[in-house]
């Protein structure tokens, strides 16, 4: 079995464009697929697969491993997020096709089931981006915490810390407490809130939100300071009772390893579409696992990713719980379909080969690509800020 070609399929989703990865084969009618989706460089992704394609054209695609070490090493100057991320879709191709020509669902080839069933956490909104990023309305905190639980969830994640700066006052830390309140009163005392500061915040600005948070048992709290920033992270754990995870942003198993050994993090959040795909992420979730922490993996991407993580979920002993974007766009299921449904919070095992989805790309070819910019803060005196 040789690969014969690798191509992407691009689709607009709003605030982000999904970049699709296909592998196809000699054998008639097997191929593989993927996802490489990174917010604001589409082109530079598609332009790494297309580069990273030269690399292993012609060989056993069921080689998986040696073609990672392939893309990884081979281009000499290792890859940053954005050959990364092409290298994660391809990766996650390759698992795809190997999967489906052993006619086996995903998870099994990753080591067999190690759940009955996956924990699943929403988004205010259900992930629908206006209510994700540019709601920090109290009203609607409670709302939307609420319409989450009623939907079966038992875990929710809120954007409590708006634009802040890097030493900021009292007016702020007051936003994030009756922000905070509002999904509390909204989501119940049983329900789990987790609380992203996105990076947004220093070292000494998180400890203070993490202060005001914690009478309201915040689950964990997310990236409280940029992800460079190892020994910044590692202080707000020292500082606060509440759980911190991170890892979002960062693609290879060394750059978790000054977070693990300074106990910064609870949870680990590598993303499948980032971080050298399943064949990476599954060395960062045993590297975690050697220290005692747990797997949340990013995911606020397309329906590729998402039941990739689900599978890479059934099959990791460490696994927490998984994130999900369920209502980004409402037109997701008219081009993917076989995406295990969410039933009270939870998704069951997926029986059928491969990751189990098709991809329609009649529908996909009517959400073609669009420029798309990141949210771009600045401080009350004109300087950059972190979204």
């Amino acid at each position: 079995m040789k690969i014969t070609r690798i191509s992407t399929t691009v689709v607009n989703a709003r605030m982000r464009n999904w970049v699709f990865v296909r592998v196809d084969t000699d054998m008639p009618g097997l191929f593989g697929l993927g996802e490489a989706t990174l917010e604001f460089q589409t082109r530079g992704v598609v332009g790494a697969v297309e580069d990273l394609s030269l690399l292993i054209l012609g060989q056993d695609p069921r080689n998986v491993e040696h073609l990672w070490q392939i893309m990884f090493r081979h281009p000499f100057f290792k890859g940053g997020i954005v050959t990364m991320s092409a290298l994660s879709g391809i990766d996650q191709a390759l698992h795809d096709l190997k999967a489906k020509d052993l006619g086996i669902p995903l998870w099994q080839l990753l080591g067999g089931q190690c759940r009955s069933r996956l924990r699943m956490y929403d988004h205010l909104g259900g992930g629908d981006s206006n209510s994700v990023y540019d709601s920090a309305q109290v009203e609607s905190f409670a709302e939307k915490a609420a319409r989450s639980k009623a939907d079966g969830f038992s875990a929710v994640k809120i954007l409590a810390v708006g634009k802040t700066a890097p030493l900021d006052g009292l007016n702020a830390l007051n936003q994030a407490d009756a922000l905070m309140a509002a999904a509390r009163e909204g989501a119940g005392p049983d329900m789990d809130i987790m609380v992203d500061l996105h990076g947004r915040t220093t070292a000494a600005m998180a400890i203070q939100y993490c202060d005001v948070l914690a009478p309201y048992r915040p689950w964990f709290i997310e990236e409280p300071c940029q992800p460079e920033d190892h020994e910044g992270t590692a202080r707000v754990a020292r500082a606060t009772h509440i759980p911190i995870a991170a890892g979002e942003r960062l693609c290879h198993r060394r750059e978790f390893l000054p977070l693990l050994q300074s106990g910064a993090i609870a949870i680990a959040q590598p993303d499948v579409c980032h971080a050298g795909g399943l064949t990476e992420v599954r060395r960062i979730a045993a590297l975690c696992d050697t220290f005692g922490v747990s797997m949340a993996p990013h995911n606020p991407l397309g329906p590729i990713a998402t039941m990739v993580n689900i599978h890479l979920g059934f099959a990791t002993p460490n696994f927490l719980i998984q994130e999900v974007m369920r209502s980004d766009v409402p037109w997701r299921d008219a081009i993917v379909s076989g995406v295990t449904p969410i039933i009270g919070g939870y998704v069951e095992p997926s029986q059928s080969p491969g990751i189990g989805i098709e991809i329609n790309f009649e529908e996909a070819a009517k959400h073609p690509y669009k420029d798309v910019n990141p949210i771009q803060w600045y401080h009350h005196d004109g300087a950059v800020a972190d979204w």
